[in-house]
């Protein structure tokens, strides 16, 4: 089930997509992105004892200069494409977003797991990996749906992961810590791994019970593993390359 519902919302997805945004081309770069599902078929407890696995979905990246164009925290879903990736795990109405907003250099998606031959989750094990390219002052965001889960979903804070250091020096390194495990506030949340209304048991995308309440930190009572007991994310810096 987890396969065949983020199947068919992953392949919509939109490959990569570098806007130059006004700017000259100057040499930039190469980062791996590297997004671990670090979790295990008992990582999520019910409270009847029961367990399950935390798998997280396909997401959008964005490289960008200024806030992410992914969410605003305290304010209610402005509509970009968060609803879809926070519920069902489909990036693609939120990556379209980005290609247009402001202070975005490029964006993309990853939708399939390294050694998969298509489109799904990240089940325990599983691995998502990309590159980006970026120059100093650029910084990366990424969302990715907890899919066991209404609608929430992994991410950095809204200003992003700085791929640079005040030393001009590119990143690398586990950046987990980094990352933060949000609600978008459009449906109402159910005891995580367990209830109906999530991508793994719902009977189609956009089910369950609406609420419009401000994006931020999850709060709801139900009990969540540790962010780094579901992903470890690390960035590797490459070569610079220079921009054609």
């Amino acid at each position: 089930m987890f396969r065949k519902l983020w199947l068919l919302l992953s392949l919509v997805a939109l490959p990569a997509v570098a806007l130059a945004g006004g700017e000259s081309a100057t040499e930039g770069t190469t980062f791996t992105v590297r997004i671990e599902n670090v979790s295990t078929t008992a990582t999520l407890k019910s409270m009847k004892g029961e367990t399950a696995p935390a798998p997280n979905s396909p997401g959008v990246w964005v490289v960008h200069r200024g806030v992410a164009p992914l969410f605003k925290v305290g304010k209610p879903d402005l509509g970009w494409g968060l609803e879809a990736q926070a519920e069902d795990g489909n990036p693609a109405t939120l990556a379209e977003h980005c290609k247009t907003h402001a202070g975005v250099q490029s964006v993309g998606v990853f939708n399939t797991p390294k050694g998969d031959q298509q489109p799904g989750p990240a089940l325990p094990g599983k691995v998502y990996e990309f590159t980006v390219t970026a120059k100093p002052g650029d910084r990366l965001s990424f969302a990715t749906m907890f899919g066991q889960s209404n609608d929430l979903f992994y991410a950095p804070a809204e200003a992003g992961i700085d791929l640079f250091g005040s030393d001009g020096r590119a990143v690398n390194g586990d950046v987990t810590a980094k990352l933060n495990l949000w609600d978008a506030g459009t449906e109402v949340n159910e005891e995580p791994g367990f209830g109906p209304n999530q991508a793994p048991r719902q009977s189609g995308s956009n089910t369950g019970a609406s609420e419009k309440k401000p994006v931020g930190k999850v709060k709801d009572g139900f009990k969540y593993p540790k962010v780094s007991d579901v992903l470890k994310v690390t960035i590797t810096a490459g070569q610079a390359v220079a921009a054609q």
